[in-house]
């Protein structure tokens, strides 16, 4: 990190249910990073268990961190937890002024098409998810690929993509050099 330079901040909305390895990899490789993250439960306690049942324990409470600025907000999928972030209604309202504001948000597998669907986040965009719950989405153009970058929305298929999907966040976040570093390090 060159001094004085902002550290990006990103924040994973978490809930019960939500998939193992693409939550675990987006913490993983944004910490790789240097990136402020900070992992948030949008449930009534910090101890989640997620859909293949690894324990998993929050930096914190969504609630506590709704008036904070963050660079990123991302969404891990699994359709249990995927359907809980798409209801909870602070996590929308959050995610709206995330986009409006002009910052990163960004969901993988089933969570583009029911969170950022159900916020009204899609429109007009090109973006992909779990290729079994596109059925679900309207005013869109799904594409069938990995990773999908559309203006200031990321979105990802599912677990097979979650570590290009978070090295793209990377990318987005702290450039492509940064990236590189990253990535080289998962290979050593």
């Amino acid at each position: 990190m060159i001094p004085g330079t902002k550290i990006p901040r990103a924040l994973i909305a978490v809930a019960e249910g939500v998939d193992d390895l693409q939550t675990v990899t987006l913490i993983d490789v944004l910490r790789r990073a240097q990136i402020e993250t900070v992992v948030a439960s949008i449930e009534g306690r910090r101890m989640l268990t997620c859909a293949r049942g690894t324990r998993l324990t929050a930096d914190g409470m969504l609630v506590d961190v709704l008036a904070q600025d963050f660079d990123l907000i991302v969404l891990p999928g699994g359709i249990i937890g995927a359907q809980h972030l798409a209801a909870h209604q602070p996590l929308q309202q959050l995610l709206k002024d995330q986009a409006a504001a002009g910052r990163f948000f960004a969901a993988i597998a089933e969570a583009p098409a029911l969170a950022l669907q159900a916020c009204g986040l899609l429109r007009q965009r090109r973006m992909t998810c779990l290729p079994a719950v596109s059925q679900q989405l309207s005013g869109c153009s799904f594409v069938d690929q990995p990773v999908v970058v559309d203006g200031n929305c990321i979105t990802a298929q599912g677990s097979a993509a979650a570590l290009a999907f978070a090295l793209m966040l990377v990318e987005q976040l702290s450039g492509k050099g940064v990236r590189s570093v990253v990535a080289a390090e998962l290979l050593a």
